[in-house]
């Protein structure tokens, strides 16, 4: 397999999560938003939006001689798309929702090497712990639900909203790093930090759905 070593890397996000998370591969890559109407954007199912929106995202900034990284994030209740609140209401709406309930949250990556894109949607199961609605202000308050899908972030370390989640802890910050270090692998990047090593600092051991079994690199 031919290894790219000096093609460029576009991540089509301006998500500082994302952002922070794919640093953690140790490559080098070069910021670009996306600029789409995410809401024009349907499907049949939460899995066909998320998946149908990370290509969009992708197909805006693809070009021959780069790889493009796009990625869109869900919170699912009840089979409804939970978006970013647009205000403290909502916020707390959702909030209140999700208290004390399991949810799933699906990011979408679409990575392209040129014209070729392929595209994965992962999905992690999420269970709420029972905060309490002052908590729930007091979250609200610090601002930090607003540019979250489903208005939290399971990473808060004030917070800390989520009891358990079953599944890759990092797709619910929006970038599951196993599944993009395949698909960058097949496109020939030389990833410099491999899993399992990232997942043992997250979850306390191998992630329990990598795709690389210890040693397999």
């Amino acid at each position: 397999m031919h290894t790219r070593e000096k093609t460029a890397i576009i991540l089509a996000s301006a998500s500082p999560r994302r952002q922070q998370l794919l640093r953690r591969l140790g490559l080098d890559f070069v910021v670009r938003a996306a600029d789409i109407e995410e809401r024009a954007i349907g499907g049949a199912t939460p899995e066909e939006v998320t998946a149908r929106v990370a290509e969009a995202k992708n197909a805006a900034l693809r070009a021959a001689g780069q790889v493009t990284i796009a990625a869109d994030t869900a919170v699912v209740l009840d089979g409804e798309i939970l978006g970013k609140p647009g205000s403290p209401e909502e916020a707390r709406a959702m909030l209140v929702r999700l208290r004390g309930r399991g949810h799933r949250v699906m990011t979408a990556i679409a990575v392209s090497a040129g014209e070729e894109t392929a595209v994965d949607v992962v999905t992690t199961e999420v269970t709420m712990r029972a905060y309490s609605d002052a908590e729930i202000a007091a979250y609200i308050a610090t601002g930090d639900p607003f540019d979250k899908a489903g208005g939290y972030a399971v990473q808060h370390g004030g917070f800390r909203p989520v009891a358990s989640i079953r599944g890759c802890y990092q797709n619910v910050i929006g970038l599951p790093l196993c599944h993009l270090c395949r698909r960058l692998i097949a496109a020939g990047v030389r990833v410099p930090t491999l899993p399992p090593a990232l997942f043992r600092e997250d979850v306390g051991g191998r992630c329990p759905v990598a795709l690389f079994p210890d040693g397999a690199y």
